[in-house]
């Protein structure tokens, strides 16, 4: 027994090795398709794209750690029937639960690191991802313009051309501005720009050896004028709505010092991560059957589809707790409790045929006493028409 322990633990770690690799490299294809369509809107900063890959990496382990504990569980058991290894399993008088124990071995410690990355680094990491954000959008306007590329300022009226930034990001070179002013629109070309900031703190572009033109060069009140300086009023820096981004950057003290719906919600996600990922490998074991003669693709369908499911449950009662319809201790349980009701049910239903509480044996009972009660009951009658 502790041969096939030791074998098996080695087993589900090397599946959970392979899974994982293959579920993080998909992810982070994701996450660099996704940030690099914001870097390219002028979102973010080109040079923060590589940072905010690994913050939001660091965001998304403990998921990819659920997925990757649950698919390893759930590949080894169907090789295991594939193989017909668990035929002679069975037939060595040996039970399907026999395999808890050794997969417990590796499902405690993985829920203890998903709850380090969940309660720990994963706020941490979106503090961080945050303080990036709004870091690059304090910046002034003419020091996100990318060389070569056209964007639109924050307030959507003004586009900015600039052909080079200098290293400090402090002036530009060769710019072209497009406004709108007045219904008119105003378009100047400069060799040179930057920033300036007067005695009552109000922001300015001065751009320098310039050119500008207002209106259409068809209409009667055209304009164009040639100057040395120029200089162009920047309105003040807007906002940032972080939301429930802050939410998710909180520490787990001040989630439970300071509490509200939000920070209830937030708490709920990073408890029910852990427990999640400990009773859905559990879960894996029953499911794992597979008919030999059948490819286990079936599995891997139904493996998604109750990992999507858990997860869709869980943002649901997120959601209840911060509208404030169910508290955090009412909706601590429900998705835990289903899943160990079917962990009970599957296990059951994969116990030994001829053991009384499987399913199987009950309904044989079962159509037994009713053919019982009918055979009774016809004797009964021939013998009252006798």
């Amino acid at each position: 027994m502790i041969i096939f322990e030791r074998a098996l633990r080695r087993e589900l770690l090397s599946a959970a090795g392979a899974v994982f690799t293959t579920l993080f490299t998909i992810t982070i294809t994701f996450m660099l398709i996704r940030i690099l369509g914001e870097a390219a809107g002028g979102k973010v900063a080109s040079r923060d794209v590589l940072i905010l890959i690994g913050f939001t990496s660091l965001d998304y382990f403990p998921i990819l750690l659920i997925l990757t504990g649950f698919i390893s569980v759930l590949l080894v058991v169907t090789r295991a029937y594939q193989d017909s290894e668990m035929v002679v399993w069975f037939a060595s008088g040996l039970s399907l639960t026999r395999w808890i124990k050794p997969v417990l071995t590796i499902a405690i410690p993985l829920a203890a690191l998903i709850a380090a990355l969940s309660v720990v680094v994963s706020p941490w990491a979106n503090e961080q991802k945050l303080e990036v954000r709004t870091r690059y959008e304090k910046r002034e306007d003419i020091a996100k313009v990318a060389p070569g590329k056209f964007q639109e300022s924050r307030g959507g009226g003004r586009i900015s051309f600039v052909e080079e930034v200098s290293g400090d990001l402090s002036k530009v070179q060769n710019i072209f501005t497009s406004m709108m002013n007045e219904g008119r629109s105003s378009v100047v070309v400069a060799k040179e720009g930057k920033i300036e900031i007067d005695a009552k703190g109000d922001r300015f572009l001065v751009m320098s050896q310039g050119r500008r033109y207002d209106g259409l060069p068809t209409a009667g009140d055209f304009q164009m004028m040639q100057f040395e300086r120029y200089a162009v009023f920047l309105p003040g820096q807007s906002q940032i709505d972080n939301g429930d981004k802050a939410v998710k950057a909180l520490p787990l003290s001040s989630l439970l010092n300071e509490p509200n719906p939000a920070r209830d919600g937030e708490l709920l996600w990073r408890v029910s991560l852990p427990i999640m990922g400990l009773l859905l490998m559990l879960l894996a074991l029953p499911l794992g059957f597979v008919n030999p003669r059948v490819g286990r693709s079936a599995n891997m369908i139904v493996a998604l589809i109750v990992v999507a499911t858990n997860l869709q449950f869980l943002n649901i009662l997120q959601a209840l707790v911060v509208r404030s319809t169910l508290s955090f201790w009412q909706a601590s349980w429900p998705m835990h409790a289903v899943i160990t009701t079917l962990i009970f049910f599957f296990f059951l239903w994969r116990l030994k045929l001829n053991s009384p509480l499987h399913p199987s044996s009950i309904w044989a009972r079962m159509k037994g006493c009713i053919r019982t009660k009918k055979s009774n009951q016809c004797t009964q009658e021939m013998g009252g028409a006798a």
